[in-house]
């Protein structure tokens, strides 16, 4: 073959072609489709991709969740505007001091303080452990940055607080909570992502179990319910470590606690929708994996909710009331506390069967 004049023997012809099917060692790697589909068959359920990995995936499982209180549990393995991020603000504590922030599982720290009392719209939070837990972004813990991978302690530090940033657009931003759109964190996402910028399409245009936007984001339909006051107790914790190709690997694992009465006017019966969320993310080199600058890759997500709704496919959680509780009786699932942090997300979606609903001792 003649370039310019010049002819490339046909020994290193051949050995280009072959580098550029492999791929050279030294370039970013681009998304392969085919990689996609022999993840898909190696372990027998569907697979995202993920840069220089595809993502891991799991079909979502449901469960009863408690005295009543209905659940759903999403598994799937794969910034916000402070101004509108709710629980941002303070108030809603009940006038209890708060405990300290979570830097480890710390037994003990879930205990409620004397007998169970109602919630009110006064005092929303009210005979729950969240009663004591932060507002917002206040229950998160975030450690302290150091060097790690490719990145620099300043790099470190801008990342976890994007992290941070990703936390509050998916689960406290007051306009995603109502139903809007998360754009500001789907904007953190690397877009190179397909299959992920691909879920994140179809679940907000038409939601199902295999595309839930509830799995990622907290959402509420307004028609329905609205939200006690503008505090989220949240409580959990940010941690990383280096990962594949020298990227930052951070994991977040956080529950929310949302207090929310009936759409109609005068409503007061309140009630709570807690959710435990843990997200793991990769911070790539750009070097090393095509992404873009201040975006991540979402390596797994699991999700697990109580009082959100059993078997429910809406893209809205739809909380049930002690009023309807007492016509459809409690749940016959095993029994679980979701406020027990104690326990790591993996033991915490082992317990009970797939496709069962659970029964939660508390809301």
């Amino acid at each position: 073959m003649d370039k310019g004049g010049a002819s490339i023997p046909d020994e290193e012809w051949e050995r280009f072609l072959r580098e550029a099917e492999a791929g050279t060692s030294g370039a970013p790697q681009e998304p392969s489709a085919r990689a996609r589909i022999v993840a898909r068959q190696q372990r027998g359920r569907p697979q995202g991709w993920r840069t220089y990995q595809p993502a891991r995936l799991r079909q979502r499982r449901t469960v009863w969740y408690v005295v009543g209180v209905l659940v759903v549990v999403g598994l799937l393995v794969v910034a916000a505007d402070p101004g509108r991020v709710a629980g941002w603000l303070g108030g809603g504590g009940g006038g209890k001091a708060p405990l300290a922030a979570e830097s480890d599982r710390q037994v003990g720290s879930n205990a409620a303080d004397g007998p169970a009392q109602l919630p009110t719209v006064d005092e929303p939070f009210r005979g729950a452990p969240a009663e004591r837990w932060g507002n917002g972004t206040e229950g998160i813990h975030l450690p302290e940055a150091k060097a790690t991978g490719w990145m620099s302690q300043e790099q470190v530090e801008q990342a976890l607080v994007r992290t941070q940033d990703f936390l509050a657009g998916a689960n406290l931003d007051a306009g995603v909570l109502r139903g809007e759109r998360p754009g500001k964190a789907i904007a953190l996402i690397n877009p190179h992502q397909r299959d992920v910028q691909g879920y994140l399409a179809t679940a907000f245009r038409a939601p199902s179990r295999q595309s839930d936007p509830l799995l990622l984001f907290s959402r509420f339909t307004t028609a329905k319910v609205r939200l006690v006051g503008n505090v989220v107790k949240t409580r959990g914790l940010i941690t990383y470590q280096e990962g594949e190709h020298g990227a930052l690997k951070v994991t977040a694992d956080v529950t929310y606690v949302y207090p929310v009465v009936r759409a109609a006017a005068g409503s007061d019966e309140v009630a709570r929708t807690i959710v435990r969320r843990e997200i793991v993310m990769s911070w790539d080199n750009p070097e090393k994996v095509v992404t873009e600058p201040g975006t991540f890759s979402l390596v797994s997500y699991k999700a697990d909710t109580t009082n959100g709704g059993c078997d429910n496919a809406t893209g809205y959680f739809i909380p049930e009331f002690r009023t309807e509780r007492a016509v459809t009786g409690p749940g016959s699932g095993q029994r679980v506390d979701p406020y027990d942090r104690n326990k790591s997300m993996d033991a915490q979606m082992r317990e009970g069967s797939e496709g069962e609903c659970r029964t939660a001792t508390r809301s």
